[in-house]
This record gives C-alpha cells, structure tokens and sequence, in this order.
C-alpha cells in the first residue's frame, strides 16, 4: 500500500540511487570516514592505551604531549589525557546518541499526529511547539541541568526534551503534504484505521527528513553536552566528558594551553562530521533531485 518502492534496475540497496548519490558527496564521505574512526577509538581504544584514564599520579601532572607514553600529555592530577579523551568522547557520544533517539521519537510522534488529525488536536500540538520553541533553547537547557542532579542519564533526558520541537515541525510539514497522497486515500477507502496509515503508510514515506534530522540532532547533542559540562551542571568528574575537559582547562590556558585544545578538536572533529553527513543525506534523500 505504501509508495516506498525499490530503486528500478538495481537488486541490492547498496546499488540504489540514494548510496551512489551518497558516495559522490565528498564532504559526507569524509564525515562518515571520521564519524566511523571516532566512535571506533572511543569504544576500543581506551583498551590499548597504556593508562587508565581514572589514575591519579602527581608525580607527572602537566606533563605535555608526545612525552614518553603520554600521547597527548597529563592533566593536573597526572591523568592521562589521551585515554581520558577517548573515554570522555565514549560518554559525550553516548549521551548525543541516546538524546537524538528519545527527541526523534518523541517529535517523530508529535510531528505525525499533528500532521495527520489536523484541526483542534493538530492546531494544539504545533502551539504547544511553538510555546517550546519561543523560550531559547540555551536558556531552557540551563535551567533544566541546574533543577535537576546531573548524571548521564539526566543530561540525556535533558537535551532530549529541549530538542525535539525541530523534529516535530519538520515530520508534521512532511506528513502534511502526504496525507492526500493517492496511496492514503486508498488506505482510507479501504477502510485501514487511522494509526495504521499514520505509522505503516505514511511514516515510511517521510523517513528521508527523519533520517537527516537524526544526523544533525546528534551534533547538536555532543555541542549542548559540551556547553552545560563546561559549565558545570551536566556529566561530573571524575567521569569525563569533552565538555568537562574543557572546563576543567580554563584556568591552565597560558601554562598547559593542550588541555583546551585536545578536547576542543574532538568536538568540532565529530560536530563538523555529523553536519558533513547530514548534508550529503540531504542532498542523497531528495527526490526533487534527478542528478545521480
């Protein structure tokens, strides 16, 4: 019953028109290239590091980079800062993970009803995101992180709830132009319910805008991570986080100025990479557009 239908003269997904599309986008090649080495090093390579990223030995407290076996230097509790930053993007990455999913689903589900049902319920959900929507999300992310205990799973929530307004505007607009499709109305006169057509019918055809929202809330996720760690009220120590590391550095940027610039690079390294990805799935993911 759904217009979803296989790419014509390709037998294998990897074949279809949306991954050679893809593949043609430099930048987003280069992205998925980064996004794939990062999240690797992160989970794996605490393992082969010959430190743990927990131990405190004063004896070599700023101790800068390339010396010895410390790769990227010491803190100034003598950690080291090599096995620190992959178990910190671990978390970051975590987090940014598990908060684009809760946003995806919840603004997912908003997005679909509101598009769908119209009238007085659609009408009143779409207010209700407009009324998110008008307080600054920085601000509302502030005062979430300082009312509540912060750990992993609390940020998470956090950024999750102040972050999926965009994704309930941009799924509503897509259902919107979908529900009078031929393919629903045929739905309709088969007498299917509305919850099916919503969520077997329509839902399907309006992944694309789903997929690359995804892409982009998760940076999003690792930068508002980052700003409420640095300051203060999201992951604590002494589990790190790229956003506490970097809190942690401002007092020593003239002395041991690494401990800002490691982390910083990791950030944009994986922000600039998830955006890199959100744009070459755009461009694969448009079917207004004819190149391959």
């Amino acid at each position: 019953m759904t217009a979803v239908a296989a790419n014509p003269g390709t037998g294998r997904w990897w074949q279809s028109r949306t991954v050679r599309r893809f593949a043609n986008h430099r930048l987003a090649l280069l992205g998925f290239t980064m996004i794939a080495l990062l999240t690797l090093a992160c989970f794996v390579g605490p393992y082969f590091l010959p430190h743990d990223p927990l131990y405190i030995d004063l004896g070599v407290r700023f101790v800068p980079p390339m010396v010895d076996d410390f790769y990227f230097g010491t803190d100034p509790l003598g950690r080291d800062i090599a096995s620190r930053l992959l178990m910190a993007g671990s978390v970051s990455l975590l987090v940014a993970f598990s908060a684009m999913l809760m946003s995806i689903v919840i603004g997912t589900l908003v997005g679909v009803i509101a598009g769908y049902r119209g009238g007085l319920l659609g009408a009143v959900l779409m207010r209700t995101v407009d009324g998110f929507l008008a307080f600054p999300s920085i601000f509302l992310l502030l005062a979430l992180a300082a009312a509540l205990k912060p750990s992993p799973a609390m940020v998470t929530v956090i950024i999750a709830i102040t972050g999926w307004m965009e994704v309930a505007r941009i799924v509503e607009a897509e259902v919107r132009s979908l529900r009078e499709r031929e393919f629903v109305q045929a739905g309709r006169m088969l007498g299917l319910g509305g919850a099916h057509i919503m969520f077997r019918e329509i839902l399907p055809n309006a992944m694309g805008p789903i997929i690359v929202a995804a892409t982009l809330t998760v940076a999003r996720a690792i930068l508002m991570e980052a700003y409420i760690s640095f300051l203060g009220y999201g992951i604590q120590p002494p589990l790190p986080s790229w956003g506490n590391m970097l809190g942690g550095a401002q007092q020593y940027l003239a002395t041991a100025p690494w401990l800002a610039i490691i982390p910083g690079i990791a950030i944009t390294i994986a922000v600039t990479s998830f955006n890199f990805v959100g744009d070459g799935l755009r461009d694969a993911l448009d079917v207004r557009d004819d190149r391959v």
